[in-house]
């Protein structure tokens, strides 16, 4: 059955959805599904950038078919080697013998290493500044090492002045129908993920996507196709504004997140306590339990936010461990430039404050306020004043 859709007359996405996959790299939950993106040139020599996962194997096939219609299959670019996007480059080989495999010297070191039978593949290895020309188009080559992998390429075309940009300006969530990015309400139904996927898997690699952004800069890009979620062909200037935030750990907003962890609802309560304040103060703030919500959408919510207010028991002379994991992927992932307010709940022995105000001070450029909150056991009446107090010097942050 045609599943495939027209990006030009001769650019054409021959991809998939997953809406059946539950977490995407078995970590993060994609409730809203993931799209997998290919594309077939139809030119002089035919060729396709990149494959797709294992899980939209019968389509992606059934589509590389049909774009083909009997002809030759000249080249498969592989831009990205992760699985999502390479699981299928031994079966495209099976089924299309003469094929020529395109790629850098880390794409073929790592493409041996999942396919150990590409040691016989016809391969064409280029390298930043190279090109590749099927006729009408030529495809100019630029290294983007460790965005997110260290052998990614991504590829400029000259007649369409499309950008192939493997996994960057990629996105969460499955199309519904539409290949581009302007058939949709963007920021409604992805920006959101857009985010999540950018902080969880890219976030950590700031410098190296600014240095992408900097070689982009120099291109009259018109489209941008990615790896994952739809093509931009409208309004680049305001992703790419938006990439440049993200990749500097620059928040998008003065709003606040507020995450809790609690036992039994004491800390929780002392948390909503918080956020009233900052409310009556005129201050946006979203709460998050710690426990309820999956640390990937916690880690979108940093990279959107200025400030984040942290409310936490101790639990077992340590940290609340859920709390604990959050702080150790901020950690992983390089979280930068924020501001970050403090507060704990103990019966006898409360001291998280210090043991996260000791995590958090291997982050760069951030601000940990000195007043930190600290409620014994359960909220009371007599702590409305240390509350207050708290809220003013986020205020006044």
């Amino acid at each position: 059955m045609r599943g495939t859709k027209k990006i030009t007359e001769d650019i054409i996405w021959i991809g998939g959805s997953d809406r059946r996959l539950s977490k995407f790299e078995n970590i993060f939950p994609i409730p809203e599904g993931v799209s997998y993106n290919s594309y077939f040139i139809d030119d002089e020599k035919t060729a396709v950038f990149d494959t797709a996962d294992i899980s939209v194997s019968d389509q992606y096939l059934e589509n590389l078919k049909e774009v083909l219609n009997g002809k030759k299959l000249d080249y498969l670019v592989v831009l990205h080697m992760e699985p999502d996007h390479c699981s299928l480059i031994d079966t495209v080989v099976n089924l299309y013998p003469e094929v020529t495999i395109v790629g850098n010297s880390k794409t073929f070191t790592f493409m041996q290493q999942f396919f150990p039978g590409a040691a016989d593949y016809k391969k064409l290895e280029v390298k930043e500044g190279d090109t590749l020309s099927t006729g009408k188009h030529t495809f100019h080559f630029v290294s983007a090492p460790m965005v997110h992998w260290p052998e990614v390429l991504i590829a400029y075309d000259d007649a369409s002045k499309a950008l192939f940009s493997a996994d960057a300006f990629g996105t969460f969530g499955a199309l519904d129908g539409g290949i581009f990015a302007d058939e949709y309400d963007y920021e409604k139904e992805f920006l959101d993920s857009s985010r999540r996927y950018y902080a969880n898997i890219v976030g950590k690699y700031g410098m190296q996507v600014q240095a992408t952004l900097k070689k982009a800069a120099g291109l009259d890009i018109q489209m941008i196709l990615s790896l994952h979620g739809p093509v931009w062909r409208k309004n680049i200037e305001w992703l790419l504004e938006k990439y440049e935030k993200w990749s500097t750990y620059t928040p998008e907003t003065e709003e606040i997140a507020l995450v809790y962890g609690s036992l039994y609802g004491h800390t929780k309560s002392a948390a909503e306590a918080v956020a009233s304040g900052l409310r009556e103060k005129g201050k946006i703030v979203k709460v998050h339990d710690v426990s309820g919500t999956d640390i990937s959408y916690l880690i979108g919510e940093v990279w959107r936010c200025k400030t984040i207010v942290i409310i936490c028991p101790t639990y077992n002379g340590g940290v609340y461990p859920p709390m604990e994991a959050f702080l150790n992927d901020m950690i992983a992932l390089g979280v930068q430039n924020r501001i970050f307010a403090l507060g704990q709940n103990g019966t006898w022995a409360p001291m998280t404050v210090k043991l996260m105000t000791d995590k958090l001070s291997a982050l760069k450029n951030i601000t940990i306020l000195e007043n930190a909150l600290t409620i014994k056991s359960a909220l009371h009446a007599e702590d409305q004043g240390q509350i207050d107090a708290f809220v003013e010097s986020i205020v006044k942050a």
